[in-house]
């Protein structure tokens, strides 16, 4: 295939040369072969993209200054931009990552420009001023305004979607930005910047630096940001708080995950399996919130585990391109090195494996793990504990729900899970006793209007919802003295 290729980085509003030679290539995780190029990012780069920001923020007629209703416009451009580009941005992230190509057109394809015009519309919406009647005489006005200079620091595994989690509050809002995309996904990451630049974004609103870690840390670490907005693992998080409690910076973090699903014992299997497939094998298990522990009612745990194993082999895998490919490969060599030693570790605890386990038969290149059960463990096993992010599942059998939950909030993480019932209220009375940011009832999603994110090991703050455009605004408040 034609390989797609840049050599100018997006900042400033405009397309720069790069202050090195340094190049970030792509390959294709299913053809293990050369798909793309980028400059990538020096901190000389990122220097100039954070003074980009800065003076756009700070220009007394800069973006920050902008009515909601004057960034609505040019951001509903931008929503258009992007619904141009879909079908690219969809292809190009299955290209790079291994999604399959119908979750790509949903998530990667479509969900930004929802969140850039519900942001958008939530501003202008929102009251500007809220005057409260004081207790020791006067009023307290208050007010919110955007913090400021933004670093987006996003991962692989959903980079478009993850991107815009970020993007769409914080330019609502009136902040500037500085993205560093993941190094394996940055060629949606510049579909994204033609389309900010034939939308019109003024200079310095959104610049790109791709990189590695050394590119991340000096970003977060860099005196001209104001607020940090990370998604990835908890090992990089904790750092990244380190850094930012040490500046005393805003910091969101979004972290990784070891979700829980508890099936109840009145469980309709057969209604369910679509969306069991969702809440556990989706985007080949590359998602935080995926629930890779799945806890069954000891009175029908062979009949669960039973049609689990069914599930897992039934699941085409192939082409992320094919539509109706179910299965696609993991993003790198490394990351199916990091699967297939947990898938070691379970056999070497004595965890029964009833399917997958190993590299499908009959495929010749890229980086594919079957989907794989494994049963007769415990919450101790530590393919139980540790997330793994990749098509894994641990079987986990329980006597009854005071015990599911037990099993369910033994865990160092927090951020999703879910409770599957023919009774939703059932369900959801112990959902909300699962000590998680997140829980659905009989399926999972991420809705824009209420706010993502977990607790424990799984982060901190909130995106989505209200709460998602607060944690991109300060406070001000002004005391007003008694009338008279």
């Amino acid at each position: 295939m034609t390989t797609i290729d840049y050599r100018e980085l997006y900042i400033d509003g405009g397309w720069r040369s790069p202050a090195t030679e340094d190049v970030i290539t792509v390959n294709s995780p299913t053809t293990e072969q050369v798909i793309g190029s980028v400059p990538a990012a020096s901190a000389r780069d990122v220097d100039a993209a954070v003074a980009a920001a800065r003076g756009a923020f700070d220009a007394p007629e800069g973006w920050s200054s902008w009515s909601p209703e004057q960034r609505g416009e040019v951001l509903e451009r931008f929503a258009s931009e992007l619904e141009a580009r879909a079908a690219e941005t969809a292809r190009r992230v299955s290209l790079q990552n291994g999604m399959p190509i119908w979750l790509a057109e949903q998530f990667e394809g479509g969900f930004p420009a929802v969140l850039v015009r519900y942001f958008s519309k939530m501003m202008i919406d929102a009251p500007t001023v809220d005057e409260r009647a004081g207790m020791l005489g006067g009023t307290a006005r208050v007010s919110r305004h955007p913090i400021g200079v933004v670093a987006a620091v996003v991962p692989w595994n959903v980079p478009q979607a993850i991107s815009f989690l970020k993007l769409a509050p914080a330019l609502a809002a009136g902040c500037t930005v500085v993205l560093k995309p993941a190094e394996e996904t940055v060629l949606d990451a510049f579909l994204m910047s033609e389309a900010a630049a034939a939308a019109g974004l003024p200079p310095g609103v959104l610049n790109v630096v791709p990189g590695g870690r050394e590119v991340g840390a000096y970003l977060v670490e860099h005196p001209g940001i104001d607020k940090v907005s990370f998604t990835g693992s908890t090992a990089a998080g904790s750092k990244i708080a380190e850094t930012c409690g040490r500046l005393l910076r805003p910091v969101t973090l979004e972290l990784g995950g070891k979700s829980a699903a508890i099936l109840l014992d009145d469980v309709d299997l057969n209604a369910s399996l679509e969306s069991l497939f969702g809440v556990t094998f989706l985007n080949n298990g590359q998602i935080c919130w995926l629930n890779t522990r799945v806890l069954a009612p000891r009175s029908r745990y062979g009949e669960i585990v039973d049609t689990l194993t069914d599930l897992a082999r039934s699941l085409q895998i192939g082409d992320p391109l094919d539509p109706g490919t179910k299965i696609g490969p993991l993003v790198s060599a490394r990351q199916r090195e990091r699967v297939e030693g947990y898938i070691a570790k379970g056999k070497s605890e004595g965890a029964r494996l009833t399917t997958g386990g190993g590299r499908p038969a009959g495929i010749e290149s890229g980086f594919f793990v079957e989907p794989t059960i494994f049963a007769d463990l415990d919450n101790t096993a530590t393919i139980a504990r540790e997330e793994i992010f990749g098509p894994v599942l641990s079987v986990i059998p329980f006597s009854d729900e005071t015990e599911a939950l037990a099993i369910a909030n033994d865990s160092e993480y927090g951020l999703g899970g879910s409770v599957w019932s023919s009774d939703v209220e059932r369900a959801a009375g112990i959902a909300a006793k699962v000590k998680s940011g997140t829980v659905g009832v009989n399926h999972y999603s991420n809705d824009p209007v209420a706010p993502f994110g977990g607790i424990k090991n799984s982060g901190l703050g909130r995106e989505l919802g209200p709460e998602g455009l607060h944690t991109f605004q300060q406070l001000h408040t002004v005391y007003l003295p008694p009338a008279g």
